[in-house]
């Protein structure tokens, strides 16, 4: 089944969910700072994520549905990651420079890349050592 495109907003609503498991919109829109959007705001984008099938309602207690997330933070992640990155012709590289340049990537973000990258290696490595039995 293909991810749906989430806006900011909804991203942030699914945050609160992931964060708390299950909630209703009032607690969705309480878990927002100040000044938080309004909570027919809240409403009208939490039913939009329903339609596309990125949270459900689990039940109703008094007047308040309660929704949890169909939608898994690290799919959520990738679908954006991938999204991103088309901007940069699908490559790690440009956005990797872009990000430099921003200021928001620093040496030690960098040793630490490294470093995941040297673990994902091993692991693949370890993988095909597997298959290959």
């Amino acid at each position: 089944m293909t991810q749906p495109k989430l806006t900011k907003l909804e991203l942030q609503i699914l945050e609160a969910l992931w964060a708390q498991g299950k909630a209703s919109i009032r607690e969705i829109q309480e878990a927002f700072p100040e000044p938080r959007p309004a909570y027919t705001t809240i409403q009208t984008t939490v039913y939009r994520l329903e339609g596309k099938k990125a949270v459900r309602r689990v039940r109703k207690i008094s007047n308040a549905h309660i929704f949890e997330p169909l939608v898994a933070r690290d799919v959520a992640r990738h679908r954006l990651l991938d999204e991103i990155l088309s901007f940069f012709g699908g490559r790690a590289q440009p956005m990797m420079a872009q990000l430099a340049e921003a200021g928001k990537l620093t040496r030690e973000d960098i040793h630490e890349l490294e470093k995941t990258i040297e673990k994902v290696e091993q692991q693949h490595k370890a993988e095909r050592g597997r298959k290959s039995k």
